[in-house]
């Protein structure tokens, strides 16, 4: 059975898979110059110090290299270890060419491997270029993880607004998006906030930039946004055989976002949560506001303010914070599931409700759910 191929074999240590090994061995053999033992170890122990002591690192090592010998994908010349011809087209398969190419191995591993760990095509100038920077590595692995198109690394306005619509995803469920045909419509502020909550511990960022970091970091594992720890999680992963976590990995069972720690919100804890979908958040909606409407028989208003606290009291397993609640007003305005109204003039006494009820749209800032009824 050749090592590269079908089924692992077995292997004494269970921290790490030996195929993944054998392909690692072989891609850095590959280079130009091929590597030492002593290379070998100190190259690819980086991607498994954390998981191997430096005894086992040797040893592992010492198989992988035995297991490609027996195939004679490599050569030993006087201590210096080289792809064959087959172990070099062996390599360029395992990174998605056609052609075999002996490069430096700083090149193969930041770009080469790093592409292959996000299944992206490095053969392509704009991803090559992409995982040089560390905003558009930052930007596929957030693509990556949730499930967004890899042909190139979003724009950080391009990926907030994605991200805001699968912040709303987990909210409503994918109906939100088809009622939105793909587009939030929400303010640069509220895009961002929503975005954030995608995070274990959700906070406010100041910039996409920010946002997009924090995501990739946690995305990976990585303890820093910086490049070089982006990479090296991402080359951990890939050394012992496992692959980045998608959004739809993390939503079975789904989940819904998590309350920030100072957004006051229902009481409800994520297990007791039973997030509406589109059309059963309208309709909760409007029988809120009906209750707290005022004005004339068919054109009556509700603060959304008051509509928000009855919501609360109502529907507890919602699991909502008041910024969900708002963007969700939002999306269920653009899908047509409720209707919004803002207010030219404020009347002093309830200058409190117009300003708690303020949700922003675009240039647009709303004060009402309207009751049409």
């Amino acid at each position: 059975m050749s090592a590269l191929s079908k089924e692992a074999p077995s292997h004494p240590l269970e921290s790490t898979k030996p195929e993944s090994l054998c392909h690692l061995l072989l891609v850095r053999l590959a280079c130009a110059g091929g590597a030492t033992r002593a290379q070998l170890v100190r190259d690819l122990g980086r991607f498994l110090s954390h998981k191997l002591s430096p005894a086992e690192l040797r040893s592992a090592v010492d198989a992988g290299l035995a297991s490609l010998g027996s195939e004679r994908l490599i050569r030993d010349t006087r201590g210096r270890m080289r792809a064959t011809e087959a172990g070099a087209m062996a390599a360029a398969r395992y990174l998605g060419e056609k052609e075999s190419h002996a490069r430096a191995w700083g090149e193969q591993r930041d770009l080469w491997l790093v592409a292959k760990a996000l299944g992206v095509d490095a053969r392509k100038t704009a991803i090559r270029k992409a995982l040089s920077r560390p905003e558009g590595l930052s930007a596929l692995i957030v693509q990556r993880a949730y499930g967004l198109a890899m042909r190139q690394a979003l724009s950080p306005s391009k990926l907030r607004s994605a991200l805001a619509l699968a912040a709303l995803g987990r909210a409503f469920g994918e109906n939100v998006k088809m009622g939105l045909n793909g587009k939030s419509h929400l303010t640069v502020q509220a895009a961002r906030v929503l975005a954030g909550q995608l995070l274990s511990k959700p906070r406010e960022f100041t910039t996409d930039g920010r946002l997009i970091a924090a995501l990739s970091a946690e995305c990976v594992g990585a303890t820093r946004a910086d490049i070089e720890m982006l990479r090296l999680a991402l080359l951990r992963g890939l050394a012992s055989g496992s692959t980045l976590e998608t959004e739809s990995d993390r939503m079975a069972p789904a989940r819904a976002p998590r309350l920030p720690a100072n957004d006051a919100g229902p009481p409800a804890t994520r297990k007791d949560e039973q997030r509406p979908d589109l059309a059963q958040f309208g309709a909760g909606v409007l029988d809120a506001a009906r209750a707290h409407a005022e004005g004339w028989p068919g054109s009556r208003k509700a603060f959304i303010s008051q509509v928000w606290e009855a919501i609360r009291a109502s529907h507890p397993e919602w699991g909502l914070s008041e910024n969900e609640f708002k963007d969700m007003l939002a999306g269920a305005h653009r899908a047509g599931q409720i209707v919004l109204a803002g207010a030219d003039l404020k009347n002093k006494q309830n200058l409190k409700e117009f300003e708690e009820s303020a949700t922003h749209y675009k240039n647009t800032v709303w004060h009402f759910v309207r009751v049409e009824d």
